[in-house]
């Protein structure tokens, strides 16, 4: 018997009328549909006219059915796993069942379309060249301020999501751990009430004291600037002279005209200058 394959068909974020062709032929192909939330996902099957039997596949119970949906696969059913919304695996069910059918040597095939991050870093105007995504970030302080300082310094734009009843929370924590930075904030993407609010982090504070949020957020946030990142060079080598600064490599076993060329770059200044400042060394 041949075995089924597995479909990770990405659902619109928020407007019906983003679902790909390929998804809805894919739907209306398939023998199961796995779905994070079976009434959240019968309102999308039922507005396009499709009749699947339904079950359940969420964090909750991911390992568990992650067993049962490989035993259907090898049964040769044809098997398709949605989330509420965007590409499962993303923030939600789906990296499991991919690493059982890897694991198993299962045939899968992952479907694209619209994606929340994605969409609101083209939406924020910052730096779409490269970027971090982060999902949500855990709930309590001393969980996340570890994955927020490994970005202070990252020069990368960040992606997060969040949700309404932490959005004011987690944006003070940012500002006390990342300082005033750009920011951008898209609520409800795609749907009717979609937001983009363009501000930094000490005016979205303010907006959001005066402005209850609701619906699903995606905080899209300035890596650091490069402007701070050469002024924190600069005062880290104002404290050195350049003698100590080049005394500072050789007491790390560099040898002098290796110490000399690092100076050089650090200072951004010529090594013969530096040269000069060796003599006596």
């Amino acid at each position: 018997m041949e075995y089924g394959k597995l479909y990770l068909v990405t659902t619109p974020i928020g407007n019906l009328k983003d679902i790909t062709l390929r998804a809805l032929e894919t739907l209306k192909f398939v023998d199961i549909i796995a779905a994070e939330d079976t009434r959240n996902s019968l309102k999308l099957l039922n507005h396009f006219e499709i009749k699947k039997t339904l079950i359940s596949y969420h964090m909750h119970n991911e390992l568990g059915k992650s067993d049962e949906l490989i035993g259907k696969l090898k049964a040769g059913l044809n098997i398709a796993l949605v989330t509420d919304a965007g590409m499962p695996g993303i923030s939600d069910p789906g990296s499991i069942i991919v690493k059982r059918c890897i694991e198993e040597n299962l045939p899968f095939e992952v479907l694209p379309g619209a994606t929340a991050f994605a969409t609101a870093l083209v939406y924020s105007g910052l730096d779409t060249t490269k970027f971090v995504f982060k999902g949500f970030l855990p709930r309590e302080d001393k969980d996340r301020r570890p994955i927020v300082q490994e970005m202070k310094d990252r020069t990368e734009t960040i992606i997060i999501y969040e949700a309404p009843h932490r959005l004011l929370n987690t944006l003070n924590f940012l500002k006390d751990n990342l300082g005033n930075r750009k920011i951008s904030i898209c609520r409800e993407l795609t749907k009717h009430y979609e937001q983009v609010l363009r501000t930094d982090i000490e005016g979205a504070c303010e907006y959001f004291i005066n402005n209850a949020p609701r619906g699903e957020f995606v905080i899209v946030i300035q890596g650091k600037p490069l402007e701070e990142i050469e002024e924190e060079r600069i005062s880290k080598w104002d404290m050195l002279t350049i003698e100590e600064h080049i005394k500072k490599y050789i007491a790390e076993g560099i040898d002098k005209k290796e110490a000399i060329k690092r100076v050089a770059k650090d200072r951004r200044i010529t090594k013969s200058e530096i040269y000069r400042h060796s003599i006596e060394l």
